[in-house]
């Protein structure tokens, strides 16, 4: 697989690894955990060198399972984890990003990650009680302090990360950014291109949805995330199949899947675009990994393109609380 730059010129694998799913949010969890860290280490043989976790997730066991996995090539790969979320008695309360939090938090990440320093460090969601000048600033102190080597934002909006970037460069965001969540084309993916920024799409294949294998007879398992967004109610799903079906049948026509159609689209959007789908099988990593070499012409990237002002998306991405947490 070929690489791709970040900002601060972070070199990584064109398409990364997920890890959130071996330890959360899409129903049951795996009970082998020598299968999960196979799987981590499996991506390795397909050219993936950039790995996604964090705190919350789990919470700390998913850092703990990417830790084991990787504590012995970890200078073979880049390994991201954030901050930010007020963890008590194992569940997420709501944020915190205070100076002090993050000191906290990157010291047991650097614990459970099993490495002298963290890689990159995103704030996953912005605080609105502490400045972000401050968050930059602290983390700013830990990269020269060694602990850590790039900053990063998550679901921030323009102004915030122009903000960030003026105290401590920002080295990437992540957001959600999918064929079916465009959100960011506006205002973000602009201020990204002028700044130098890269760009991590997260939920790259729409949840799963835009793999083709989610349809309104798909019951998902208690405990799986995709409950409780309107994106996934049987409505939605099924005013949103139209999308879908047209990326199936770009996908049949060039032998490809139509995850690998979705991937393809946004790796042909900018150079410092590199998402990072999830996964819990080895297939579907070699799956991913191989939408790096399909080519999209220029009529094709033009067609999706518009696919979702012609399609139209219903339902938003997530519910009425964890919306309030993004674009902040």
């Amino acid at each position: 697989m070929h690489t791709r730059t970040l900002g601060q010129g972070l070199e990584v694998s064109a398409i990364g690894l997920g890890a959130m799913g071996m330890s959360q949010s899409y129903g049951p969890n795996p009970g082998d955990r020598d299968e999960m860290i196979a799987v981590l280490r499996s991506a390795l043989d397909e050219g993936v060198t950039f790995f996604d976790t964090a705190e919350v997730y789990g919470p700390y066991v998913n850092e703990e399972l990417v830790g084991e996995a990787l504590e012995a090539i970890g200078d073979q790969v880049v390994i991201a984890t954030k901050f930010g979320w007020d963890i008590r008695d194992g569940k997420s309360v709501g944020l915190n990003s205070r100076p002090e939090q993050i000191r906290h938090v990157a010291e047991e990440s650097l614990r459970r990650l099993r490495t002298d320093v963290i890689d990159l460090f995103y704030q996953h969601r912005v605080d609105p009680d502490v400045p972000v000048e401050d968050v930059a600033g602290t983390v700013g102190e830990l990269i020269a302090e060694g602990k850590v080597r790039h900053f990063g934002l998550s679901e921030a909006s323009a102004a915030t990360i122009r903000a960030a970037h003026a105290v401590q460069p920002v080295t990437a965001v992540q957001s959600e950014y999918s064929l079916w969540t465009r959100d960011p084309e506006a205002e973000v993916l602009p201020t990204l291109a002028e700044l130098g920024i890269g760009f991590v799409p997260f939920s790259p294949l729409g949840k799963g949805y835009l793999t083709g294998t989610v349809s309104t007879d798909t019951a998902f398992a208690d405990g799986d995330i995709r409950t409780t967004i309107p994106r996934f109610e049987a409505d939605n799903l099924a005013a949103n199949q139209a999308l879908v079906d047209q990326v199936r049948v770009l996908a049949s026509a060039k032998d490809a899947t139509p995850g690998q159609i979705a991937l393809a689209w946004l790796l042909a959007q900018q150079p410092w675009i590199v998402p990072i789908p999830g996964t819990r099988r080895t297939a579907r990593i070699q799956e991913n990994a191989a939408a790096a070499q399909v080519a999209l012409s220029a009529d094709e990237r033009a067609d999706l393109d518009s696919l979702a002002r012609r399609m139209g998306v219903r339902g938003n991405r997530y519910n009425e609380l964890h919306m309030g947490y993004v674009n902040g």
